[in-house]
């Protein structure tokens, strides 16, 4: 299994994955503990937000993408891809893969209760969650 992480400065778990051009893939396959095996580092244009989804993205390669927020958009359109997405609080992107493999971590979309109102047209919310975050936003 490939997960991503996103990290643009390739120590922590950031968030809003829709912008995140940086990422630390992640190989693991149950036997053993997850490894480190690749680090993107993609162009402005390669960031899923604006990005042209009728094109291949290396984030096609992934089964699971973990991050620290994502807009619902941004789930839909990894999720069109094969992709998980995954809103995590840990900091740590070894860490955050851990408990990814071990359960201890929810779909993006089910890791949010609360209204974030109706989407504008880029699929962000600005209803009444305003003032509240959460790990949903990206």
């Amino acid at each position: 299994m490939r997960i991503a992480v996103t990290s643009q400065n390739y120590r922590t778990v950031t968030g809003h994955a829709g912008r995140a051009r940086r990422f630390i893939v992640f190989e693991a396959n149950g036997q053993e503990p997850p490894r480190e095996v690749e680090r993107l580092d993609l162009d402005n244009n390669m960031a899923i937000h604006g990005y042209d989804h009728r094109t291949a993205h290396p984030l096609d390669s992934m089964n699971v993408l973990i991050t620290g927020g994502a807009g619902a958009g941004f789930i839909q359109h990894l999720a069109a891809r094969g992709v998980l997405v995954v809103a995590t609080e840990e900091s740590d992107p070894g860490m955050a893969v851990e408990a990814f493999i071990a359960g201890r971590v929810k779909p993006a979309s089910e890791s949010c209760n609360h209204d974030h109102g109706d989407p504008d047209d880029n699929g962000h919310a600005h209803g009444s969650n305003q003032g509240h975050t959460c790990n949903c936003h990206g």
